[in-house]
């Protein structure tokens, strides 16, 4: 263990999304963008669910959930990318760098089990309407996010047991703009190849199985929807979409990354920037356009707000 502390490697080298000048002022003006937009979309849907007396449901607290987590898991390591455009040495220190992978699977995992939470409330609502309210209970939701946040920290950990100890003792290259495992296990000092797949297809296992159960969930409440034409099947036929298209957005690249890794390590980037920024954009945008509540709700909250910054504006008497 002491020739592992003197051997590791106390910075890594991010070697970032490009090295193009002209393509580096670019992403580096899209992604500020991207970022900033993020930010103020999932914070105005959980500040309009906390604030809004009739989206005080299931379905709208476990939304306002997943855009604090969205909020998270954009945030672990896009404002060092943005910050790290014009550097001209991109580097994260160890401790970084672990900090980094700890947090993208503890949001990870937290949003996996989230989104297998939503497709639940969905699946309730939808074939049990008369025992929805008693399922679905306020102390049952909190149960859901409390579990998802227990799982996705487990899972983390289960990933860092054996990182903690891996010798980096050359290599510190890292081509990508954040630390993750299949970065990192590359550089170790043993050959950890038979090991590093075991222990990173273990997530690509995890997103593959969760995103078949929730493929499965969907087509059931599809089918549910189609057996009990009802004045709400459109209602629920859109926000089954909507929540569909959040899954396939999210778990399409990690099960590619985890699933096969060490294979493409640029297509990995393009990914890796897929689930941890666009993801997170898109999700506001998703909820908000095909959902008439919430988009009612937004726009009487920035409406309030508009009309509360009219009477805090000073008026002068006339000279």
């Amino acid at each position: 263990m002491e020739g592992f502390n003197h051997s590791r490697v106390s910075e890594f080298v991010l070697l970032g999304l490009t090295d193009s000048p002209e393509l580096q002022t670019f992403v580096f003006v899209m992604f500020s963008v991207l970022y900033l937009i993020t930010m103020l979309g999932n914070g105005l849907i959980l500040l309009t669910v906390l604030s809004t007396p009739h989206l005080h449901s299931p379905m709208y607290f476990l939304l306002s959930s997943l855009s604090l987590i969205d909020m998270c898991l954009s945030s672990f390591a896009t404002p060092k990318m943005i910050m790290d455009f014009f550097a001209e040495c991109k580097t994260i220190s160890f401790e970084g760098c672990i900090s980094q992978i700890f947090f993208l699977h503890l949001f990870t995992g937290t949003e996996i089990v989230l989104l297998i939470s939503m497709s639940f409330d969905r699946y309730i609502a939808i074939s049990k309407p008369l025992h929805y309210s008693t399922i679905m209970s306020q102390r049952a939701c909190a149960g859901l996010v409390v579990t998802s946040w227990t799982v996705g920290f487990l899972h983390t950990m289960s990933q860092l047991a054996l990182t903690l100890y891996l010798p980096f003792c050359g290599p510190n290259v890292v081509d990508s703009f954040f630390c993750d495992l299949p970065f990192i296990i590359q550089l170790a000092c043993i050959d950890m190849y038979v090991l590093g797949i075991f222990m990173i297809s273990t997530s690509g296992v995890i997103a593959l199985i969760s995103f078949l159960l929730l493929l499965t969930s969907y087509v059931i409440v599809l089918v549910t929807i189609k057996a009990h034409s009802s004045t709400g099947t459109s209602k629920a036929l859109s926000t089954c979409t909507a929540h569909f298209m959040v899954v396939l957005m999210f778990f399409g690249p990690c099960i590619f990354i985890y699933v096969w890794p060490f294979t493409n390590f640029l297509v990995d980037k393009v990914l890796s920037v897929f689930y941890t920024i666009f993801t997170p954009f898109l999700n506001p945008l998703i909820y908000t356009l095909r959902n008439q509540e919430v988009k009612t709700a937004v726009k009487k909250k920035l409406r309030h707000q508009n009309l509360n910054l009219g009477k805090t504006t000073p008026s002068y008497p006339v000279q």
